[in-house]
């Protein structure tokens, strides 16, 4: 009894120590508060005109261009067909769907380990006690009773015969397996955002490749233009020399600058299959040519756009709702982790059919049952349990500091663009000033080079500016372009 009373003391003990153990909140740090509106841009920074006819202006409001559908907000079809393309081979969008697969099956087996275990056995067995064995000599005096009937006689050999259904159970007492169901959920709804954030990046990207791919065949047809008329220019010299006008280093000067060209021309070319070949790649096939119109490029402008307000993006942006799930998560996980360090109660049971005598194996004589309750609970050694908990909360901490991290990221990407896409404004209307300049000064420096009142020097010179200016304000306007996808996956559209 005393042994008992000791054994029992101290199972009580190592109850009231497992809950004692250091399971207190994680110190949750502070991050201010989001910002009600976007930063307010600098007046310096602001278009220098409000009538800019390139603009696109930012309108800061409780709407945002996120909510509207990639298929409304881009407006070229040749676009919106690759997109369409995209989403049906794009092998990172297969490989997130095999998460959000595999995030699905978690939740079914979290959720199976609630409900009861039931399975079915069958058995046979033959067994032969010796005549002095404790068995053999039993079963040879139980025959002798005036109670065992001729057909509960027990030969020497025994047969086994069992039929059954086990089943096993554990009480969610202290909320362990409702935690990790809800932990699997989360991760399964995280798994579901991290999908829709590829979609948003890959639009993104097949976009802005798509714009770089315009403006390099628009750039190309500057560069064929001007090989023409550098090569007319070329044969100008060439009779001016005959003439006397010019010497041999005036047409070695243009022939430079035609074979200069001409290297440009193969570069673009190059860069032109390349972004054919990357736009091919984000479709998940093989190399081909791009079918597009650069007529959209060269007579549409960057649309006018609405980024909204801060708190859409805790709504519109998957990287941000994908991080607040697993933030989520990690809080179930650190439950159901510190449920492990509290008795478990496990009901166990088994019905069936068993019997020595196959005459009376499927009987009702023949039915047995069984059912048992266990408490069981962690007393010695609890390192284990303890290293999964600090893991847990460490796991805990690193999902909030990525939330945060999201957050914060998410509105400086806004910020940056909102301010990119101003300047780029502005620097293309002193850009296109630029241009016009230039295209005047080519005409008069080659009515001035027919006169004789300019060198070839000047010439050159001015042509090469003129040609370099040009291909800027490609560039810009490529920009501008990119620019305007780019706040769109800032605000978290494209994946609705």
């Amino acid at each position: 009894m005393k042994r008992l009373n000791l054994f029992i003391y101290l199972v009580l003990a190592g109850l009231l120590y497992t809950n004692c153990v250091s399971t207190k909140q994680t110190p949750q740090a502070a991050m201010a508060p989001l910002p009600s509106t976007f930063a307010v841009i600098p007046d310096s920074l602001k278009m220098a005109s409000a009538g800019d006819s390139t603009a696109a202006k930012q309108k800061e409001d409780s709407s945002t261009v996120a909510a509207i559908n990639w298929r409304e907000y881009f407006k070229d079809s040749t676009l919106i067909g690759l997109i369409d393309t995209a989403l049906k081979n794009n092998l990172d969008i297969q490989v997130a769907y095999q998460r959000i697969l595999v995030a699905r099956a978690n939740v079914k087996r979290t959720k199976g380990a609630s409900a009861p275990f039931i399975s079915g056995a069958v058995s046979a067995g033959q067994q032969n006690y010796g005549d002095y064995t404790q068995e053999g000599v039993g079963n040879y005096d139980t025959n002798f009773s005036p109670n065992v009937t001729d057909e509960q006689h027990m030969s020497p050999d025994l047969r086994d015969l069992y039929l059954r259904l086990e089943t096993s159970w554990e009480v969610d007492a202290w909320g362990k397996l409702k935690n990790k169901r809800r932990a699997a959920k989360a991760k399964y709804l995280a798994s579901v955002e991290g999908k829709n954030w590829v979609v948003t990046n890959m639009i993104a990207e097949i976009a802005t490749t798509f714009y770089e791919l315009l403006a390099l065949d628009y750039e190309l047809s500057i560069i064929n233009e001007t090989i023409i008329l550098q090569t007319n220019q070329l044969s100008i010299v060439e009779t001016q020399k005959e003439a006397g006008r010019a010497n041999e280093l005036a047409v070695k000067q243009f022939e430079a600058q035609v074979l200069h060209s001409k290297g440009l021309q193969i570069e673009i070319s190059q860069r032109i299959v390349e972004a054919e070949n990357r736009i091919n790649y984000l479709l998940g096939r093989f190399p081909q040519p791009i079918e597009r119109d650069v007529n959209h490029f060269i007579l549409t402008s960057p649309q006018q756009i609405s980024v909204g307000i801060p708190s859409n993006l805790l709504s519109n942006r998957p990287d941000i709702k994908q991080a607040e799930y697993e933030l989520k998560a990690s809080k179930a996980n650190v439950k159901a982790a510190k449920a492990a360090f509290y008795p478990s109660l496990t009901i166990t049971g088994a019905l069936g059919f068993r019997s020595f005598n196959p005459n009376y194996f499927i009987t009702p004589q023949a039915l047995v049952n069984n059912i048992f309750g266990g408490l069981v609970a962690p007393l010695v050694n609890q390192s284990a349990i303890k290293a999964s908990f600090r893991t847990a909360k460490a796991e805990q901490v690193e999902a909030m500091y990525n939330y945060q991290k999201a957050i914060l990221n998410g509105y400086i990407e806004v910020y940056n663009q909102m301010v990119y896409i101003n300047n780029l404004n502005r620097i293309y209307d002193l850009k296109d000033q630029e241009v016009a300049v230039l295209t005047t000064s080519i005409e008069t420096a080659s009515e001035l080079f027919l006169t004789g009142r300019a060198t070839y020097l000047e010439i050159i010179i001015t042509r090469s500016a003129a040609l370099q200016s040009r291909l800027e304000l490609i560039n810009i306007k490529k920009r501008q372009f990119n620019s305007v996808v780019n706040i769109y996956k800032a605000l978290g559209g494209g994946w609705k």
